[in-house]
């Protein structure tokens, strides 16, 4: 019997192939959970939930109405809403005093009040108890150049987490986060493709290489699981890079141009 036998979860964020999300759902349905993907792109969504015997909802969780009818559709499909996590998220690469008003508002709408809706949404569908995964990002608490809106973001949905698992914990719900550093996903692909920018980075992983989805999802598994006796906690799935540091802008500079034979 697998750790999630029984439970009924929703992943938001699962609608681009083989994303954190959806290797995410795909590890929840393969122990034992009955999972509900949401996200922007119907055909997608519907080709995961035929995979995994689970279903799929369209959500925009910048949308309110959207998100708590996700939450509403996710008890009646499953009965109960034991597991809800949050991996939607995209990084503005943005110089800081070149982040525009509207950017900023993107990264705030995307990465701090639609993850505070979600949480809304589904605390009131968690009728016996539950728990709430956010993924968050090493950025939160390091630093990266050029990803202030989305650096706050992360930091401030961090912190909401601590909320909800201080609000709810005599409720049966906790609440955790999971931060990532550099991880191979198809989101990253472009970036890990440019030689010599892996590179730069693998000095500041003590475990000496970076992160996969499927690193994630063993620890949301964990998370979501009656094993589980953690609320309010940040867990950092990074190889050891917050013991450390982000390279910089230059640092990256040099070794993109080493790779190329400067």
């Amino acid at each position: 019997m697998g750790r999630l036998a029984g439970k009924g979860a929703i992943v938001v964020g699962a609608a681009n192939r083989d994303n954190m999300g959806q290797v995410i759902a795909r590890r929840f349905a393969a122990e034992g959970a009955t999972v509900v993907v949401a996200g922007r792109k119907r055909e997608e969504l519907e080709r995961l939930a035929g995979a995994i015997g689970g279903h799929a909802a369209l959500c925009d969780i910048t949308d309110r109405e959207q998100v708590f009818a996700l939450a509403a559709f996710a008890k009646e499909k499953l009965g109960h809403v034991d597991i809800a996590l949050n991996a939607t998220g995209w990084g503005l690469l943005k110089p800081f005093l070149e982040t525009t008003e509207e950017e900023f508002d993107q990264m705030s709408a995307l990465q701090f009040k639609g993850p505070f809706m979600f949480y809304q949404a589904v605390i009131g569908a968690m009728d016996r108890g539950g728990s709430i995964i956010q993924i968050s990002s090493a950025t939160a608490t390091i630093m990266l150049n050029d990803h202030a809106a989305y650096m706050g973001a992360k930091a401030g949905t961090d912190h909401i987490i601590r909320v909800v698992a201080h609000e709810f914990g005599q409720r049966g719900i906790r609440a955790n986060s999971i931060s990532p550093g550099l991880t191979a996903t198809p989101m990253t692909a472009g970036h890990m493709a440019i030689p010599g920018l892996t590179e730069a980075f693998l000095p500041e992983y003590p475990l000496g290489r970076i992160g996969t989805s499927e690193d994630i999802a063993a620890a949301a598994v964990f998370l979501a699981s009656d094993e589980c006796f953690m609320t309010g906690q940040n867990l950092q799935v990074n190889g050891g890079l917050t013991l450390r540091r982000n390279p910089t802008k230059e640092e990256m500079a040099a070794s993109i141009a080493r790779a190329a034979g400067g």
